[in-house]
């Protein structure tokens, strides 16, 4: 039986299938969020989790920046950054050639808290890994490469710095 390649015109079905596809892998893995299980143990929502892994992976970033990061509003990230700030896990910093930019950065704590969802998130990609044999691996890197790489400048996200 011999299999329809999609074209650009034609991915209709090919959209379904992916949606489909995405929706089963996530029932059985939080495809989201790796780290949703240890949200609670942490007692962290997905957002804060999500704000110590940026902070984390790229350094200080403006508020603005982080936000484009997560996904959210620069009113929501405020919220976010203001609870972890209260817990000691980040610090806000004026920029002092512009008072109205303010970076966010980790502190020890929000450093110690990263390294702890860094091993996690790891483990759950190992896990998840797993389950491809080596080529299978090096096709979805591939695609993964190729997405990225034809992201447009509009859809990548800025550096905050």
């Amino acid at each position: 039986m011999s299999r329809k390649v999609s074209t650009v015109e034609d991915k209709t079905g090919d959209v379904d299938r992916f949606r489909q596809l995405l929706f089963a892998l996530g029932r059985l893995y939080s495809l989201r969020d790796p780290l949703a299980s240890g949200c609670e143990r942490m007692q962290l929502t997905a957002p804060q989790i999500h704000t110590l892994l940026w902070l984390g992976e790229d350094g200080a970033l403006t508020m603005g920046g982080l936000a484009r990061r997560l996904g959210i509003t620069e009113k929501t990230v405020t919220g976010v950054v203001d609870r972890l700030e209260r817990e000691g896990h980040v610090q806000r910093e004026r920029n002092p050639e512009d008072r109205r930019v303010v970076h966010c950065r980790l502190t020890a704590s929000g450093a110690r808290m990263y390294r702890k969802l860094e091993r996690t998130l790891v483990q759950g990609m190992d896990r998840l890994l797993g389950h491809l044999d080596l080529r299978d691996r090096r096709a979805l890197f591939l695609i993964l490469e190729k997405l990225i790489a034809s992201a447009g400048p509009g859809e990548t996200a800025a550096p905050g710095r």
